[in-house]
């Protein structure tokens, strides 16, 4: 197993730059779920039906995966602090465009696209900084924090976008969430200007390692794994807020509907990668992605079908959902940056990259196509179908070779 981390030497601030990274990270979430959360007004203010609704989230999943390709690539070669903090105010500027132009179905698809094509360079330059600058003995842990920091920005995302949605308009929410995307470059900026800006191999160096890792038995079962688990996840996210409104609406309580949603989503997606990070650390990486795998394909093939039933029940499986679909995302990545060598693990990233997203980002499409097709009944077919790819991760992970806790 090949250790990916750069030897940094250990450093006082060293804490301070890890807890502002993820606070940035947490900033910038805050406008990925806008459109999720504020869907319901979104589809009735632009008269949209749930397949145009659906293709929306897709152009950004789609422009996010463009995103993360061309950021992880050239992480390696320009550094991973550069690459980042150039995504970072660019996603600025295109949220802010998007809050103040995002008021029709086609210019919520362009704008939404832009801020995915900018937004996706914060994601893997992000891991590989926790990579050059954590020890692998407690990586998953700190990969954890940081995943953690983003689903937690995903709650005030959704609860923030559908509270704001349904008391003042979409307009008010996609104000609030987009310009997020400026407060977290102010975070990261002064945070990570005493790293490093690590720069290894050259246009060659990159192509080969980008391959090079597909010969390797691990690296391809942890990407398979991955793509499968955008796939579950991507059209989750979309969706289950969508789910969970139409449960909620007839228990009443609409003040309270965003927050619901998003506590059930996301806070439990947030505990998810505190604790499954630090699992993977004392546990092994294997143990965790199938349990989590399983956990997932279970709760997929079983949410969409208890629209009615109690209000308590439903929250507590969508929390569990939320919990499971996030929980692999932590240990995926972080196996990723120990099976790669570190001049390569931009480019391996890379090629991850555009298999998951590129699954994730034709997820929601595909729900929504499924619920045009069936009418109201088609809640339980639309997750059922997301469910594949939860079982497919889970079966990716019980082929991954037997692993122990890393030590120092």
């Amino acid at each position: 197993m090949t250790n990916a981390a750069i030897p940094t030497p250990a450093s006082a601030s060293a804490p301070t730059w890890l807890v502002l990274l993820c606070a940035s990270r947490f900033a910038s979430s805050v406008t990925f779920m806008v459109y999720a959360g504020a869907l319901g007004p979104a589809m009735q203010a632009w008269g949209m039906s749930a397949g145009e609704a659906g293709s929306i989230q897709t152009a950004f999943n789609v422009a996010y995966a463009l995103s993360l390709v061309a950021s992880s690539w050239f992480a390696d070669s320009l550094g991973a602090k550069r690459v980042f903090l150039w995504a970072s105010w660019a996603t600025a500027l295109t949220g802010i465009a998007f809050a103040l132009f995002a008021r029709s179905a086609g210019s919520g698809l362009v704008l939404f696209a832009l801020l995915g094509l900018t937004q996706g360079g914060t994601y893997a330059p992000s891991i590989m900084l926790v990579a050059q600058g954590v020890p692998a003995e407690r990586r998953g842990a700190a990969v954890g924090w940081l995943l953690g920091a983003g689903s937690l920005g995903y709650f005030a995302s959704i609860a923030l976008a559908a509270g704001l949605a349904e008391r003042f308009g979409y307009e008010a929410a996609f104000i609030v969430c987009g310009l997020a995307p400026l407060l977290a470059t102010l975070l990261a900026t002064p945070g990570l200007r005493g790293r490093p800006n690590h720069a290894t191999g050259g246009s060659a160096r990159r192509l080969r390692g980008a391959f090079r890792f597909l010969g390797d038995r691990r690296s391809v079962l942890l990407t398979a794994g991955y793509t499968t688990h955008c796939w579950e996840l991507l059209g989750m996210w979309a969706w289950l807020p969508a789910f969970l409104t139409t449960s909620l609406a007839s228990a009443g309580g609409a003040g309270m509907r965003g927050l619901w949603i998003a506590g059930a989503v996301h806070i439990s997606g947030f505990l998810s990668s505190l604790i499954m990070g630090r699992a993977s650390d004392r546990l092994g990486r294997r143990a965790v992605l199938v349990a989590m795998g399983a956990l997932g394909a279970a709760c997929s093939a079983s949410i969409g079908w208890m629209d009615g039933m109690p209000l308590v029940l439903v929250l507590a499986v969508a929390a569990l959902y939320g919990f499971s679909a996030l929980g692999d995302s932590p240990v995926l990545s972080t196996a990723m940056t120990e099976a790669v060598e570190p001049g390569s693990l931009g480019a391996a990233l890379a090629v991850r990259s555009i298999l998951g997203f590129g699954a994730g980002g034709a997820a929601p499409l595909a729900v929504g196509l499924v619920l045009d097709q069936t009418g109201g009944a088609g809640w339980g077919w639309g997750f059922a179908l997301l469910g594949v790819g939860g079982g497919l991760a889970t079966v990716c992970a019980l082929c991954l070779p037997a692993d122990r806790p890393v030590r120092s």
